[in-house]
């Protein structure tokens, strides 16, 4: 195939949480990923030159390195010994720099795209063990749906399928360095943990209330210290009538569950007004890989 689209999903964090610190000043991490509808588009195209190229609809993309779709390519063809061709098109939706893994997803589009293309045939194992080089949150993405993440959050375990509800995504206008989020952790002061074991079997029961009431993110009173937004935009979604809402990765994007589709709107329109990147999108169920 000289041309293939590629659906690349965001993902939010259910729970997320702490529970020490490698030799290497890597976190170890324990958390529940979970795919959502909001996407972009990734279209890669065989060209007759040799070389990676990249472009954007966004302008301050990278089309280099420093690109993590870019570098998925690159390390794929250098472990396939296939020579490079090939231009990738990043049609954005998702917040860049938002706790949402677009770039993380991007790069595992790239993948499963190229995987295809060539009719490689790499495998789940294989396209992750090239991902986790990308970055932590690659090999999720190239499977999706519902995970625990431990480890550095490339020791993935597939739990039950979320049930269907709809999600509103809210990113304020500013930015998180993950790394300085990191750096502000101190385990042993960490006041709550996540209830990770009951949230599993919340969805296993197919529990909606129990996981909504066990949405926690200990990276999230950190950053809500600096930036009062988040508790804004929470304060919001529950008052238009959310039924949970949490800060997604290390942020700033805040998430909120609704069973009701109106009231879901409501929280969306209302924010909308006040922060442009909020979205009405949904839980998705399906796993990416296959």
């Amino acid at each position: 195939m000289d041309i293939i689209k590629e659906k690349s999903y965001a993902k939010i964090n259910l729970t997320l949480d702490i529970t020490g610190k490698y030799e290497n000043g890597y976190h170890a991490v324990k958390m529940i990923m979970q795919s959502i509808e909001l996407s972009d588009d990734v279209i890669l195209k065989k060209i007759n030159e040799s070389g990676i190229k990249i472009k954007s609809n966004l302008k301050f993309l990278p089309n280099d390195n420093t690109n993590l779709a870019y570098r998925a390519a690159s390390k794929f063809y250098r472990h396939t010994k296939i020579e490079p061709s090939v231009e990738i098109e990043l049609i954005k939706n998702i917040p860049v720099a938002a706790g949402l893994a677009g770039g993380s997803s991007n790069a595992a589009a790239v993948l499963r795209a190229l995987d295809k293309m060539y009719n490689t045939n790499l495998g789940f194992e294989q396209l992750c063990n090239i991902g986790v080089s990308i970055g932590a949150d690659v090999p999720y993405c190239i499977y999706g749906g519902s995970m625990l993440a431990m480890g550095i959050g490339e020791n993935l375990t597939r739990i039950d399928k979320m049930p269907d509800c709809d999600v509103v995504v809210c990113k304020p206008q500013f930015s998180i360095s993950t790394a300085r989020v990191y750096s502000k952790i101190n385990i042993n002061n960490l006041d709550a943990h996540p209830d990770t074991a009951g949230m599993i079997q919340a969805i296993k029961n197919s529990d909606y209330y129990g996981i909504c009431h066990r949405l926690y993110n200990v990276m999230e009173e950190i950053v809500e210290a600096e930036h009062e937004e988040i508790g804004q935009i929470k304060d919001i979604m529950l008052e238009c009538g959310c039924d949970g809402t949490a800060m997604s990765g290390s942020g700033p994007s805040v998430f909120g569950l609704f069973s009701d589709i109106q009231k879901a709107k409501k929280a969306q329109s209302k924010l909308k007004q006040m922060f442009t990147e909020t979205f009405l999108t949904k839980i998705k169920t399906e796993q990416n890989f296959c």
